[in-house]
């Protein structure tokens, strides 16, 4: 007896071809996104609670660090908000909504607060310069993972609203199909001018730190000083420092050019200064992701040291006592006086450049923007 054999049924040709898991997966982060905040807080609580039983050190500051009953509160709100994550995707009642909007309130500004030293760590390692403390450097690297984690499980008021979380607009299915991007567009006027002025902040710190690069002396550091406080630093930044570039300095040009390609077309579309990729949409999350999470470690940072320069000088906190570099109180007040504003106005900078670029790039799901289209 032969036994018929079935040929495999041949796909439509009418009908697209299903799309590979690759790539549709990265699209329902809706979907998984709750359940890989609450891994994440699991991780965090159990590191946190070790190094407070070990006594590990683990710097907030060069001479500050966490005391073990901070280590596990942070590991306690922790398991609060990965917990609070993973009632998003569910009707709440209005008591349990709140519950959740409180948690994520306080969370996402501690845990920002824990990544505030990123930039910082970025530097270093682009300098080749080391890390000075491993326990540091994966406590801000925690910090950071669960922020974004944190502020991807705030769409959930997109839900409440009955609106898709993944694109924002009212529209039928699950939002994991394609998505329809805006045309490259210059930011407004106004946000320009904004960010041209908070990029003024960076002028002070730059030039003193020129300064000092050139063989210079200002606000009470000699060159000679400057020379041995960093002749133990990496041959990149000894390489820079010869030819009158401070490392620093070049990070924020790093800064500066992300900022205009947040603000013009070519950071929406690759230019022709870039080969193979000429033409080619820049994905949306390449300038956002480092933009967001410089912006905050910078703009805190510089906040802090903008308040406490003035109050230090005029004797309402500790005054700040000159190191080896420095030899006048006022020299080094001046100086934090400096970096402040350089910091904060290119936080400040980044987040108004990364809030117009946000909006201006928001894609929307296909099959809304299908039924948004005339006759529809």
């Amino acid at each position: 007896m032969t036994v018929p054999v079935r040929t495999p049924a041949r796909p439509d040709p009418g009908l697209p071809s299903p799309e590979p898991g690759w790539r549709v997966w990265p699209r329902q982060w809706p979907r998984w996104a709750p359940y890989a905040t609450a891994v994440w807080g699991v991780v965090y609580a159990a590191v946190q609670t070790v190094w407070a039983a070990t006594g590990t050190t683990v710097p907030w500051s060069p001479h500050v660090a966490y005391a073990p009953g901070v280590q596990l509160a942070l590991a306690v709100l922790a398991l609060l908000a990965a917990g609070a994550c993973l009632a998003t995707p569910w009707p709440l009642a209005r008591r349990r909504r709140v519950a959740v909007a409180a948690v994520l309130a306080v969370a996402i500004p501690v845990f920002a607060m824990g990544m505030a030293s990123l930039p910082a760590y970025v530097v270093t390692l682009a300098a080749l310069s080391g890390v000075e403390s491993a326990t540091g450097f994966a406590h801000v690297l925690l910090n950071t993972v669960g922020l974004a984690l944190l502020l991807v499980g705030v769409s959930h008021r997109r839900r409440l609203r009955n609106r898709c979380p993944r694109c924002g607009a009212g529209h039928p299915g699950d939002g994991s199909g394609p998505l329809v991007h805006p045309p490259a567009s210059v930011a407004s006027r106004r946000t320009r001018i904004q960010v041209y002025l908070l990029m003024c902040g960076l002028l002070p710190w730059a030039v003193v730190k020129t300064i000092w690069t050139l063989g210079g002396d200002a606000l009470s550091v000699t060159a000679e000083k400057w020379r041995e406080e960093n002749a133990g630093g990496s041959g990149a930044a000894k390489a820079l420092a010869s030819v009158g570039i401070d490392v620093t300095v070049l990070a924020a040009l790093a800064g500066i050019f992300l900022l205009r390609g947040l603000m013009y077309p070519w950071g929406q579309v690759f230019p022709r200064w870039t080969p193979l990729l000429t033409g080619r949409r820049v994905p949306r999350l390449l300038p956002l992701l480092p933009a967001w999470l410089s912006a905050i470690g910078l703009s805190v940072y510089g906040v802090v040291l903008v308040i406490y320069a003035p109050l230090s000088a005029a004797g309402a906190l500790p005054r700040i006592e000159p190191d080896g570099t420095f030899t006048s109180s006022a020299g080094i007040t001046w100086m934090v006086l400096f970096g402040g504003l350089a910091f904060g106005g290119l936080g400040f900078a980044l987040i108004t450049a990364a809030r117009s670029y946000a909006a201006r790039t928001r894609p929307v799901c296909a099959n809304a923007a299908t039924d948004a289209m005339p006759g529809k």
